[in-house]
This record gives structure tokens, C-alpha cells and sequence, in this order.
């Protein structure tokens, strides 16, 4: 999969607890008077995909966040995905493939939320993409 840089939220990151992306992405200013939904027209790819096996916990949910802060304060759950122990295995996508309507503000992150006992395997990659294979 070829991956941005620039727009990668997570790169092989570790999920041990509940906790953040890594990285933040500032989506960029607008000119005033115009709104932003980088979710309508034509579909941004975007990949989250499990690259190392997890262990110990019930399920993992995957929620993207936007929000006008860099840090978060107030942030707007856009969509979560949540996936049982069994199905975060190495190579499982994630849903959404597509940035989803509703990411209208200037920074966007993922939100990971761990159920159960904190996991002492298990990675994640996600971010924007080239485009999204339809096997997973």
C-alpha cells in the first residue's frame, strides 16, 4: 500500500491502552465564509489496517476524530469502528476505506479505545492512501 507520509495517523503504532494517533493532521485553512467536509465528493482512500496481531483484549474500537484544536479538547467523533479480539488478526482492514462526510474541521486523529485487559501485542497502521485493495 502506498501511504503519504505526511497524512499517516499511524505508522505501525503500538496499542497497548486506550490513547491517540500519533500523529495529527491539520487538514488546512479555508477562505472565509466557505465550509469544509473533506467526507462529501469524490472518496479520499484512507487504510487502517491491523499489521501486527493483537492479544488479551475484548475489542478495540477505532474512532475518527476531528476537532478545531490541535489538542483536542472538544473533539467530534465522525465514525468508530469496533472489532472483537478475534477478527485483529495481522492484515485485517479496518472499516471505513473512505474518508466518511462529517470531517469538517481542521485537525482530524484517531481515537483508539481498548475493552478488556490491555493488550501487550498488536499494531495498527492508518492514514490517507493511493487507494484501498479490495481483499482484507
Amino acid at each position: 500500500m502506498i501511504f503519504d507520509r505526511q497524512t499517516l495517523l499511524s505508522d505501525a503504532q503500538a496499542i497497548t491502552a486506550t490513547g491517540p494517533s500519533t500523529n495529527v493532521i491539520n487538514l488546512g485553512p479555508i477562505k472565509q465564509g466557505l465550509t469544509r467536509d473533506i467526507g462529501k465528493g469524490e472518496p479520499i482512500p484512507f487504510l487502517m489496517q491491523v499489521v501486527e496481531s493483537f492479544n488479551n483484549l475484548t475489542s478495540l474500537a477505532v474512532t475518527i476524530q476531528t476537532d478545531d484544536n490541535e489538542a483536542f479538547p472538544s473533539p467530534k467523533a465522525v465514525i468508530t469502528t469496533t472489532l472483537n479480539l478475534v477478527d485483529l488478526k495481522a492484515g485485517k482492514i479496518i472499516p471505513p476505506s473512505h474518508i466518511p462526510r462529517g470531517t469538517d474541521e481542521l485537525y482530524l486523529r484517531l481515537l483508539y479505545t481498548v475493552t478488556g485487559t490491555a493488550p501487550t501485542t498488536g499494531k495498527i497502521t492508518a492514514g490517507f492512501t493511493a487507494g484501498v485493495p479490495s481483499h482484507g
